[in-house]
């Protein structure tokens, strides 16, 4: 049995702390759109904390905010090479994105990327208050006796290391995969190609993203709501993941909460 756990706002209760202090300020700054503090940082949080697009790759985010800046005209700059890079790497991460940058010396792609060696020098600025949600500890130790449990996030790779490793969580890993080893649904089709059944194989994740994961691999999927993560937690522990191993996860329980989580990004 295979467990993926995506990590921030989903294991680590640090998603809001790093939007709110780290990528949005960071884009005000590097986009010189202080004079637009308040609708850019709502429509920020909007897309990347309170909507269907909640967790997205913070390039895809970047793109996605740019885009809805230009349209109300507080944006004047031409993004359509960041907009291409987006849609056409198969690796949204500072690597690939500084490679691209040199080959076509892009230069919003210079800026997308100062952006994100900035946001990750905010994060790592930031008090070391992070800390796992209420339940997490608890629900890894026990899926670890029978499933083999691996992070699969979106995020930075050495903070989310450093965050697990903090807290005491990397004893209940097989492994972490990141945002350098390509997109989430890569990342579980890497681990099926060890020879996992598809129906012994969860995700668990917070954003509508990491359940696109899991169908474009025909894996099981399981919500940590937003705002709702210490019972989602011991649902997981004591319900979802005992349906997983009895093979009772499909069909009308696995549409329920698909169906839970949706209404609640709505």
């Amino acid at each position: 049995y295979l467990v993926c756990v995506d990590s921030d706002g989903c294991a680590m209760d640090t998603m809001n702390v790093k939007h709110k202090f780290c990528f949005g300020p960071e884009l005000l700054n590097v986009w010189a759109l202080e004079p637009w503090r308040t609708e850019v940082l709502k429509i920020w949080d909007t897309l990347n904390l309170y909507s269907k697009t909640r967790g997205i790759n913070r390039f895809l985010g970047l793109e996605l905010a740019l885009s809805t800046y230009a349209d109300m005209g507080i944006l004047k700059e031409d993004i359509s090479d960041l907009t291409k890079w987006v849609e056409e790497s198969g690796e949204l991460s500072n690597r690939a994105l500084e490679q691209k940058a040199k080959e076509t010396g892009s230069p919003i792609l210079f800026k997308a990327l100062n952006w994100s060696e900035r946001v990750n020098d905010s994060i790592a600025r930031l008090p070391k208050d992070d800390k796992p949600f209420p339940g997490v500890k608890e629900g890894l130790k026990a899926m670890s006796r029978q499933a083999d449990i691996v992070v699969v996030s979106s995020a930075n790779r050495e903070a989310v290391e450093a965050e697990w490793t903090r807290h005491g969580l990397t004893a209940y890993l097989k492994a972490v995969m990141t945002q350098d080893m390509g997109s989430k649904a890569r990342c579980i089709g890497l681990q099926l190609e060890e020879g996992y059944e598809t129906s012994h194989v969860l995700m668990a994740g917070d954003a509508p993203g990491d359940l696109k994961a899991a169908e474009a691999n025909g894996v099981f999927f399981y919500p940590i709501l937003p705002g709702k993560e210490e019972f989602s937690w011991t649902r997981l522990r004591t319900e979802a993941f005992p349906r997983l191993l009895e093979g009772t996860y499909k069909g009308d329980y696995q549409e329920q909460l698909i169906r839970e989580f949706q209404d609640l990004l709505k």
